[in-house]
């Protein structure tokens, strides 16, 4: 309603204005300029009342006061039709271009609607990929954080049934030389001397057993030390793997802490300790053990981390020269100190004449899982790579083939021992160490 007093008023005004001018035509273009303003409301119908109100005055002056509407004292009374239909006209164009424009509108009002329902649908799928998102995220994070589980589960397993391989057959062999110990013999004597105890005395003087009998405690003795040591060795390599076992595990538990247990040790030691646990029964296998060390000084180093790297590269060079079927096999180790600017390392070599390796594996044997043996399992030398990389070093791997055996280099930093380190290693050795 307001519109259309507002569309009547403005016509009122222009035809006030044609009143003021004396009628001049001049002035009538006011109530076309009117007119066209009004449409900006983009609605024809307050038109209407414009055009109505325009049509009323120019008939009504025009015929009583024709000076005050056309500027001349005389006309004719139908002069204001003239005048009425050039409205029209201009009516018929605005009312056009109102109704266009209300369907440009409404359509743009459409398709903004449109927009802002796809809008809402596109947000209301983005929240739920995100949240998706999101939810698998967490599910790779935790099958993540289990895979990695898994996998130092599965370096800890291996590490430790290889040693325990080793303790296996040194606990075999120790069975074995129980079961043919000459024990069985000291028994023996004990009972001829029992039933010659009144006679004693002839017995070991006449008696051809008993002239044989001191020679045959003494070859007793002998053999007897002999089993003595033997069991010794293979109870100290049952022991030292035990060790190494409980090693293992205590080195994983101080990884888990962040941390890391490093002793000062003869890089030989830790060979020769790797040479028993995996080689120990070399005098059954055909192949030769060849040792060359060239760097024999303590160096800090992470024993066990280190040693189970080494004990990994033994048991893969005897497995290697086993399938080979070679009767000269040779297994080389290597020990020597690389000096460089930015820090001196050590170097282990371990190198055999076995089957070798393609180049086409060559470069994923360190690969989770990997492995080229009917029976493997891809772990070892993936857990050797790893500890490696844990301690600032590299393991790296080098064979011209099949056939042409292969070169496994453990390459470590030298480092200095830390207050901690130096206590830890003070209390192993069972001296009084106090900081200062």
């Amino acid at each position: 309603m307001t519109r259309f007093v507002i569309s009547a008023a403005q016509v009122l005004h222009s035809a006030l204005l044609i009143h003021l001018s004396g009628g001049r035509i001049e002035t009538h273009f006011h109530v076309f300029g009117s007119l066209a303003f009004l449409s900006f409301y983009r609605d024809w119908r307050v038109l209407v009342p414009a055009t109505v109100v325009v049509a009323v005055d120019h008939a009504i002056r025009g015929l009583l006061w024709p000076e005050s509407a056309f500027g001349v004292a005389v006309t004719s009374h139908w002069r204001w039709l003239e005048h009425a239909g050039w409205v029209v006209f201009e009516d018929v164009i605005l009312i056009w271009s109102c109704l266009r424009g209300a369907r440009e509108i409404a359509l743009l009002a459409t398709r903004q609607a449109e927009l802002e329902t796809i809008n809402q649908r596109v947000e209301a799928e983005v929240t739920r990929q995100t949240e998706r998102l999101e939810s698998v995220t967490q599910e790779l994070v935790g099958t993540a954080r289990r895979a990695g589980m898994a996998e130092i589960a599965t370096g800890v397993l291996h590490n430790v049934g290889n040693v325990l391989n080793s303790v296996n057959v040194a606990a075999t062999v120790a069975v074995r030389k129980i079961r043919e110990s000459e024990v069985a013999s000291v028994a023996k004597v004990s009972d001829m001397l029992q039933s010659h105890k009144d006679d004693l005395g002839k017995f070991l003087g006449a008696d051809e057993r008993g002239k044989h009998l001191l020679v045959f405690l003494q070859e007793l003795a002998v053999c007897l030390g002999k089993e003595q040591t033997g069991l010794l060795d293979e109870l100290q390599t049952v022991t030292t793997g035990l060790e190494h076992i409980k090693g293992i595990v205590g080195a994983q538990q101080q990884h888990a802490k962040s941390g890391s247990l490093r002793e000062k040790i003869a890089p030989a030691e830790l060979v020769e300790q790797a040479i028993s646990m995996d080689l120990g029964s070399a005098a059954d296998q055909q192949f030769q053990v060849i040792r060359d060390f060239k760097f024999s000084s303590p160096a800090v180093l992470e024993k066990h981390k280190v040693l189970q790297i080494l004990i990994n590269l033994l048991s893969n060079a005897r497995k290697a020269i086993s399938e080979s079927n070679r009767s000269d096999g040779k297994i080389t180790i290597s020990i020597a100190l690389i000096e460089r600017p930015d820090g001196n390392r050590v170097h282990f070599v371990v190198r055999d004449n076995g089957i070798g390796i393609g180049s086409e594996n060559l470069a994923k044997i360190f690969s989770h899982g990997f492995t080229t043996k009917v029976t493997g399992h891809g772990f070892g030398l993936h857990s050797a790579a790893n500890a490696a990389r844990e301690m600032g070093g590299n393991l790296l791997a080098h064979s011209d083939g099949i056939g042409h055996g292969a070169t496994f280099t453990l390459d470590l930093p030298l480092a200095g021992m830390t207050s901690a380190e130096q206590i830890v290693q003070a209390r192993s050795q069972g001296v009084a160490c106090q900081p200062k």
